[in-house]
């Protein structure tokens, strides 16, 4: 089959539209993919982006010095609210990574093509989320450099951790989550560093690559290699979407603070991780496609099933909101009725009230079709639901906090501007390393989409 012969590409049943637009061919794809990393000049917006963001992680690394020299007293944490802007905003970091981890599996496991042209950028969040999230246990300690003692290593002193505490569980579920999506990520691209080896025209570039791409070549033992490889890895991850927000869920059901002690937890905090990924997925496919031209390859047809999902998940996240509503009532249990009261009418209500108008309202939306096919609505959906999902790990932690069984030990929180500029320190980090990302490797995986043309599946039928 020629390469300059373009056919229509593999499009959804039911007339939706195709997954990659007509008219593309093997070369087509990779040098469109490709180009944006080998072009010889950087685009001024990259530029511009790249600053803002490298001055949000400055502004982190600033942040991060004061809390090193004067201790977490600059954070706004205090008696009874021990847990505050660290501990939400680690929550919400690897809940957003968890929709990586579940395109670049459970959808491969589910042989799901859609998940060609958004895999890559996808699984790259999830590692820069994760990054971000260890950064606030980390400094939530007081004394980092001391975070060795939460791993079971040879200690002289005798002490070992305390493998009863959520904390060590957080330690190996993270560590396990980030190690596994790094080697899947890595596994994922040594193809595309062979083409970008074989057309990169400078010298270092070859190399590097070249390097990188572990002296691939594209046989048939490397091809059987890699997709054993790229099994086991999807194996190994996908007990691993479900299994790391469950033990963070863990840290607060196990205790028994009055909006905490619920076994709905589990199930309800990996929902919202999807939940909260997908919709940081959108938020970053929609500029993406924009500004390189790449709706051939993120079509109208990613959007629309991203939207499913987020439709769907809102709908399992706000089941969990209704049934924490009905068993504070149906337990009898005092402290948990006051807890609901609390949410719905205390100090914090704007939060409770905000966070149910941002997940549960807005998300009903998508129903509708034409909104499901607007860009500009699917972007402002996913904003909407970064926030909600935000405020609800706020309601969950301070809300609880700041008023649990003693009236007389009740305090309200403030965050202070140290708790802000390492919050949005982070989303700097995060920022900074999309846009190397994205600068140096391709950000949509140039053989997947290869896979989806017609060719590709002629071939495979005469490989049989």
């Amino acid at each position: 089959m020629s390469e300059t012969d373009p056919r229509d590409a593999r499009s959804d049943p039911a007339g939706s539209p195709p997954l990659l637009a007509p008219g593309h061919t093997f070369a087509t794809i990779s040098d469109k993919i490709g180009s944006i990393v080998l072009a010889r000049g950087t685009r001024f917006g990259w530029l511009i982006g790249f600053a803002v963001s490298f001055a949000l992680l400055m502004l982190f690394l600033v942040a991060v010095g004061v809390v090193l020299a004067r201790g977490i007293g600059v954070w706004g944490n205090n008696i009874p609210v021990g847990w505050g802007f660290d501990i939400i905003n680690f929550v919400w970091w690897i809940g957003i990574g968890h929709a990586g981890t579940l395109i670049s599996a459970i959808l491969l496991l589910l042989r799901q093509t859609w998940r060609n042209s958004i895999n890559r950028f996808a699984e790259a969040m999830t590692l820069f989320a994760v990054a971000c999230a260890g950064m606030f246990p980390l400094l939530h300690m007081g004394r980092p450099w001391f975070a060795y003692w939460m791993g079971p290593y040879p200690s002289t002193m005798g002490i070992w951790p305390n493998f009863r505490s959520p904390l060590v569980w957080d330690v190996f579920a993270v560590s396990t989550y980030a190690t596994v999506s790094a080697l899947f990520w890595f596994v994922g691209l040594i193809p595309d560093l062979a083409t970008l080896r074989d057309r990169s025209k400078k010298r270092a570039a070859r190399i590097l690559y070249g390097m990188l791409a572990m002296g691939w070549r594209g046989s048939a033992m490397h091809w059987h290699r890699y997709e054993v490889a790229s099994l086991l890895l999807a194996g190994l991850a996908t007990p691993l979407v479900v299994s790391v927000h469950t033990v963070v869920s863990f840290d607060f059901a196990i205790a028994i603070v009055p909006g905490w002690h619920a076994t709905i937890f589990p199930p309800y905090f990996v929902a919202g991780a999807i939940y909260a990924g997908f919709a940081m997925v959108l938020l970053i496919a929609i500029p993406l496609r924009a500004v390189y031209g790449l709706q051939d390859f993120i079509t109208l047809a990613h959007l629309r099933n991203m939207a499913k999902v987020l439709l769907a998940t809102s709908m399992i996240v706000c089941y969990g909101y209704a049934i924490e509503a009905f068993f504070s009532w149906y337990s009898g249990n005092p402290n948990e009725r006051f807890m609901m009261l609390n949410r719905m009418t205390g100090p914090y209500a704007w939060t409770y009230w905000t966070l149910l108008a941002c997940n549960l309202v807005t998300p009903q939306l998508l129903w509708f079709s034409k909104v499901r096919d607007s860009i500009a609505s699917l972007f402002g959906i996913s904003l909407v639901v970064s926030l909600g999902m935000w405020l609800e790990r706020f309601v969950i932690i301070v809300v609880s906090l700041s008023r649990d069984f003693l009236p007389s030990s009740w305090g309200m929180y403030y965050p202070t501007r140290w708790d802000f500029a390492t919050f949005f320190g982070t989303i700097g980090l995060f920022l900074t390393l999309l846009f190397l990302f994205i600068r140096f490797l391709p950000m949509i995986s140039i053989f997947e989409m290869r896979a989806i043309l017609p060719e590709a599946e002629v071939e495979d039928h005469a490989a049989r």
